[in-house]
């Protein structure tokens, strides 16, 4: 009785390359995901600093020349 449930217990020729299979294609879509992710993320920081509003330059001058303090 223990030699036939041993037997049992073992997974057949098919079902070891269906459990490769699986494991083979769980890797392939955790990596795709990990890469979008990544994608995502970079995206978003450069939307962030696309719509980051960049300081004028020449802005601090004309704000003191409009208090009239000289820039230095």
């Amino acid at each position: 009785m223990t030699t036939a449930t041993l037997h049992l217990m073992a997974p057949t020729h098919t079902e070891a390359r269906l459990l490769r299979l699986a494991e083979t294609l769980t890797a392939w879509v955790a990596r795709r995901v990990a890469r979008r992710v990544e994608r995502h993320a970079r995206v978003l920081d450069r939307l962030r600093q696309q719509q980051t509003p960049t300081q004028d330059p020449q802005s601090l001058t004309r704000a003191l020349a409009q208090l009239d303090i000289p820039r230095f």
